[in-house]
């Protein structure tokens, strides 16, 4: 194994080692920090857990010059996408700063603004930072980054998945061109290279882990479980496998608050955490849990890169997350710098997609647990894998696939016809001929139901009871003339409202209401009122 002092750090980064209680280099630290130092630009993907933040605050901050103390703008920028990663990379490089006689400031949302820009004010060496506060103090013009020698982008996949980008593009447009660039993500994809690989000249690629690699000292389990079920199965577990470091990770900031107050009912010592709790709050309840003084933490997807804790115990997936590279990231809480964790995953039947995606990630099936104290009906994701409808479904969607008959006429299949695949040139060219005869002749008694429509509208007698052919009612043959029921009764078959009113109009009978509607407006006014029995004397009266 590779020591520290075998990577070319400055003694200063040696003593900041010690304090920082490292013994040997990880992976990721030999391989990242001999590049670092030489200058180079790096593209490091390593899992979670793995030492990535010492990875690029030592060599950065060992070959750091020291300059005189006073007002002085930061030559280090560190952005992070969460307030918990940024105080999480603060606290070591406290530590390192210290060592290195340098001095770091942390920015981030949720805390006030005048406390952050007078520490700005008062000058520092590493700025540490959300892309949104160092946004905002950047529109304030309290921060300078015209002196930034090296910029590093931490968990850069995360920020791109949270939209972060507009404000990433900004922030590099007002630091200088010439600077060293470092990008650590958890895997490098195609929205990492297509986005911030112009960023980077000659990048050095370093990638411990490949996309889906988990820690391998993380053990993974699933148990199958009803959701009504999933309080008892979280407190048979937490009393059969221990409740002093336990995460548990909920898909909502509701659902959180619920498992939370779930478990303190039970008497369990829990707290919980997640983005509508105020700053104070997720920070006390971090030391908490860092302490010892509240065994168990619940958390959401937002935290779940935020929280690092040594000695976790395992953690536990009370929901599946929506999206399989959270999973990742989730399970990382444990298993950190060569511990040993497991992870415990609750599968309902409604989340048998999400945990198929989960294991085509992984590439591999994750086993069940068993629990002393609970009794596991595995048959329950059996059943619903093996649900009729979808299996059927799946046939016929396989059948399609390796068909190659024209799904245009499937009628055909069903009364008896042969499969094109089948059938020699002879019967394939009779079936066309087949097919297209059928076609003409309903398109010809398409448009023969239509004629026989217009004729029936032209020649048929549309008076009630009347079957002569030949005959037309007297509303068709003149629409203003005739009684008002053959009126009435051809705006029924679709003839104009006026025609309608203008047959009342002719002798004077109006609908119900007043004589204005149908056309006895004077009728109505010799009448002296607009009911219906004056409109008709008036109408009378004027005849």
């Amino acid at each position: 194994m590779t020591t520290f002092s075998e990577l070319g750090l400055s003694k200063d980064a040696l003593i900041a080692v010690e304090k920082l209680d490292y013994t040997e280099a990880t992976p990721v630290q030999q391989k990242a920090i001999p590049e670092i130092l030489a200058g180079a630009d790096v593209i490091a993907a390593a899992n979670t857990g793995t030492g990535k933040t010492a990875a690029f605050l030592l060599p950065t901050i060992s070959k750091l010059e020291k300059v005189k103390r006073g007002r002085r703008a930061p030559r280090i920028l560190v952005i992070t996408p969460t307030r918990e990663l940024a105080q999480q990379i603060a606290f070591s490089s406290y530590k390192i700063c210290r060592a290195c006689k340098q001095y770091t400031t942390v920015i981030y949302g949720g805390a006030p603004y005048n406390k952050q820009i007078c520490e700005l004010r008062e000058g520092t060496d590493v700025l540490i930072a959300t892309p949104g506060r160092l946004v905002d103090l950047m529109d304030r013009r309290a921060v300078n980054l015209s002196k930034i020698e090296v910029l590093i982008l931490d968990e850069a996949d995360r920020m791109l998945d949270m939209g972060f980008l507009p404000d990433i593009t900004k922030i590099i447009d007002a630091i200088p061109e010439k600077r060293q660039t470092l990008l650590f993500s958890a895997t490098i994809d195609e929205s990492i290279t297509n986005n911030l690989g112009s960023l980077l000249v000659d990048p050095k690629i370093i990638q411990i882990a490949q996309k889906g690699e988990t820690a391998k000292d993380v053990e993974q389990y699933i148990i199958p479980v009803a959701n009504k079920e999933k309080p008892e199965l979280l407190k048979s577990l937490l009393d059969e496998k221990g409740h002093d470091k336990v995460v548990v990770f909920a898909r909502t900031k509701a659902r959180a608050e619920d498992v939370c107050k779930m478990l303190k009912d039970a008497d369990f010592n829990a707290i919980s955490i997640h983005s509508d709790k105020s700053q104070r709050e997720r920070k006390d309840a971090l030391n908490a849990f860092r302490k010892g003084h509240c065994g168990i933490i619940v958390a959401t997807d937002v935290l779940a890169r935020g929280i690092d804790v040594p000695l976790v115990d395992y953690v536990v997936n009370y929901d599946l997350p929506d999206m399989p590279e959270d999973y990742i990231h989730r399970i990382g809480r444990t298993g950190r710098a060569g511990e040993r964790g497991f992870a415990v995953s609750f599968a309902s039947p409604n989340s048998t997609k999400v945990l198929a995606s989960i294991e085509a990630l992984l590439n591999k099936t994750i086993p069940t647990m068993t629990l002393e104290t609970y009794d596991i009906d595995e048959r329950l994701l059996k059943r619903s894998k093996s649900n009729k409808a979808q299996a059927r479904s799946n046939e016929r969607a396989r059948k399609h696939r390796n068909s190659k008959y024209d799904y245009t006429g499937w009628g055909d299949l069903r009364r008896g016809a042969k499969k094109l695949k089948d059938m020699n040139a002879q019967e394939r060219e009779a079936a066309e001929k087949q097919k297209t005869k059928r076609a003409k002749k309903a398109s010809q008694a398409k448009r023969k139901g239509h004629t026989d429509d217009e004729e029936l509208l032209t020649k048929g007698d549309t008076r009630r009871g009347s079957n002569r052919p030949g005959m037309k009612s007297s509303a068709l043959r003149n629409p203003k003339k005739g009684s008002g029921k053959s009126g009435r009764n051809a705006s029924m078959r679709g003839s104009h409202k006026k025609n309608s009113n203008a047959g009342n109009k002719q002798d004077g009978r109006g609908e119900r209401g007043s004589g204005k509607r149908s056309g006895n407006y004077k009728g109505a006014q010799q009448g002296g009122a607009g009911d219906r029995h004056k409109g008709r004397r008036g109408a009378a009266r004027m005849k």
